[in-house]
């Protein structure tokens, strides 16, 4: 078991933890397809190239082939300079693939100046935060959009732990104790934590204060409140106006600090933070 850190890990330089998303960029390496739950507004089932979203990658990459991706836009004279972290985002759940401990284990070896991050649903997380804290995780996303069971019935259709499959609020329950669970348990190791919600119009609304102020007693250091992209079973949701969105973070912000510059990234992004590029400049 990991040795709990005495403070948390230092992540200068992340474009999503206070960095210069102006000049600090990020590469996220898509080697997690499987994932532990569903979400009613997610999809994966088709890709372009100008499609910014979370969920989204060109293709799936091996441990290796991952590695040969930071080497090659580490040898990149425009992208090089600026990469300052290595992250793993899905585009399933990275704590439900085998594959993400191994790329970083295999890029923390030979990269081991990038910050590593990694973005999950948290279902997996208690029992994997020891393991991330012993590969060197600097930063963690986890994405929390309801306390209430009640309301997340509405966002999670189902719910796969422990080889069962669990829904409605049965299954809510399940994955809202284990990421709160997980969260606690990462910030202790030291890992600095952030807490996504995606904000969706008539369902969880009321949640926004409760969940910052619940993640912040456990630790998180920062919130980030995401608009809702219709898509799936909530295409036909209206998104958040910018003014609601705004008004939303505000009042979490009275509570956690909130992080703005959010562009909902594709799980295989690189470079700065809205101006991603799909391979290195030679």
């Amino acid at each position: 078991m990991a040795t709990p850190c005495t403070g948390r890990r230092n992540i200068q330089g992340h474009p999503c933890f206070g960095g210069d998303h102006r000049r600090n960029g990020r590469i996220h390496l898509a080697v997690a397809p499987r994932c532990t739950i569903k979400c009613a507004y997610c999809t994966r089932k088709h890709d372009c190239v100008n499609e910014s979203r979370p969920g989204v990658a060109s293709r799936i990459l091996t441990p290796q082939e991952a590695l040969e991706r930071v080497r090659e836009v580490a040898a990149s004279k425009t992208l090089g300079p600026i990469i300052k972290v290595v992250g793993i985002a899905g585009p399933g759940d990275p704590l439900a693939n085998e594959e993400t401990f191994e790329t970083f284990r295999l890029v923390g070896e030979e990269f081991p100046h990038l910050v590593k991050c990694l973005s999950t649903n948290g279902l997996l997380l208690p029992e994997t935060a020891d393991r991330l804290g012993a590969l060197g995780l600097g930063s963690l996303t986890v994405t929390i959009n309801a306390l209430d069971p009640r309301v997340g019935s509405q966002i999670y259709s189902h719910v796969f732990h422990g080889g069962k499959r669990y829904s409605g609020p049965e299954g809510a329950s399940i994955l809202i104790a284990n990421q709160l669970e997980g969260l606690a348990r990462a910030a202790a190791l030291g890992i600095v934590v952030k807490v996504n919600t995606v904000l969706i119009p008539g369902v969880n609304d009321g949640e926004i204060e409760l969940i910052s102020r619940e993640v912040k007693d456990l630790g998180a250091a920062v919130m980030n409140v995401m608009p809702l992209i219709p898509l799936a079973d909530m295409a036909h949701v209206v998104p958040p106006s910018p003014e609601y969105l705004e008004e939303l973070r505000s009042i979490g912000e009275r509570v956690i600090g909130q992080f703005r510059h959010c562009r909902q990234c594709r799980a295989d992004a690189v470079g700065l933070v809205g101006g991603e590029k799909s391979a290195p400049d030679p």
